[in-house]
């Protein structure tokens, strides 16, 4: 049996050469789309020091070969290169095995994920196209906010150019996860690199259903504390573009949470065996379309969707909540590349 979220994060011990040791495969070509940003740069400095990455290829509109220069300068196998600009975005995505797509505009005070929708649509598709033309075999994690919609987007492209793989296309909500565990290890007193809660649904406001009732170790609260608990996680990349008063939005703890996952695949890639992380995918788990839940990943990315579980009544009913906003994401998303 599978634990239903990974035991333990790639950065718990603070490096990740520290994590893998000194014997690990290294054969990867990573991408970042948008290297050059908030989330990209802080990411790409994690990956930089996977050592199942191999060449790690940093592409963006502006200040790209500047990023890749210096990360250049540290001493980690992966070989960085910077592209910058339409013309050199085939030659960033040639031969990738995976790409993460952290591009597009950062929320402000005041703005839902969905408030990004015009502009980061617009960005996702081109280049999740160039994606399907240059590495159509690659493994997608999609960053870009609003998740619910750019993921549906990713796939409508690829479905388009005949090179559609469900099982590669991946919805990165693993920030939701990383919060909903810390917040319940603060709240518990518990040691915050063991805490595990699953974290389904979608990747914005009532979409976000945090499982309590699957945490690990085993957690009780009383409805009012689990009912606050569970608002603070669906709303805590609102929390943060408040405190940074106009500054930005999420993008340390982003970048965190997309090398995480990132890192996770890599591993099952490689060959490791029970690698379980949360994403948003193609899925027949609920009448949504697209749906986060604890995936088995593996050499050619979805395994097995191991579920939602057993859900308790009150996690029943944000599922019910969560729905109808979710399939109107979804569909937003479709629509806008058939149009």
């Amino acid at each position: 049996m599978f634990s239903r979220v990974a035991k333990t994060s790639p950065f718990a011990c603070g490096f990740v050469t520290r994590y893998f040791g000194t014997t690990a495969k290294k054969n990867f070509k990573v991408a970042v789309l948008g290297a050059s940003g908030g989330i990209g740069q802080p990411m790409s400095l994690l990956l930089k020091q996977c050592p199942l990455i191999t060449h790690l290829s940093l592409y963006d509109i502006a200040h790209t070969p500047g990023v890749a220069a210096d990360l250049s300068h540290i001493n980690t196998p992966a070989k960085v290169t910077g592209h910058i600009g339409d013309d050199q975005l085939q030659a960033s995505l040639e031969g990738c095995n995976v790409v993460v797509i952290p591009a597009g505009v950062p929320r402000k005070p005041g703005m839902s994920r969905d408030d990004l929708f015009t502009t980061n649509a617009s960005i996702v598709r081109d280049l999740v196209d160039g994606c399907a033309r240059t590495c159509p075999n690659a493994m997608i994690c999609i960053i870009s906010n609003p998740v619910n919609s750019t993921v549906p987007i990713a796939s409508e492209v690829f479905k388009k150019h005949n090179v559609y793989d469900a099982n590669r296309i991946f919805g990165v909500t693993t920030l939701d996860i990383v919060r909903a565990n810390t917040f319940v290890a603060e709240a518990k007193g518990l040691d915050l690199t063991q805490v595990n809660v699953p974290v389904i649904g979608g990747h914005s406001g009532v979409t976000i259903i945090p499982l309590m009732s699957q945490a690990n170790p085993s957690v009780s609260f009383p409805p009012n504390e689990l009912d606050a608990l569970t608002k603070r996680i669906q709303e805590a990349g609102t929390e943060v573009v408040k405190a940074k008063a106009g500054a930005g939005s999420a993008t340390l703890s982003m970048a965190f949470a997309g090398a995480r996952f990132t890192i996770s695949l890599l591993q099952a890639m490689s060959g490791k065996e029970g690698v379980v992380e949360c994403a948003f995918v193609k899925s027949s788990e609920t009448e949504a379309s697209y749906f986060s839940t604890p995936l088995l990943l593996g050499s050619n990315g979805v395994a097995k969707n191991l579920g939602i579980g057993k859900l308790s009544p009150y996690e029943a009913d944000l599922l019910k909540t969560a729905l109808p906003e979710l399939k109107a994401n979804i569909k937003k998303g479709e629509e806008f590349v058939k149009k």
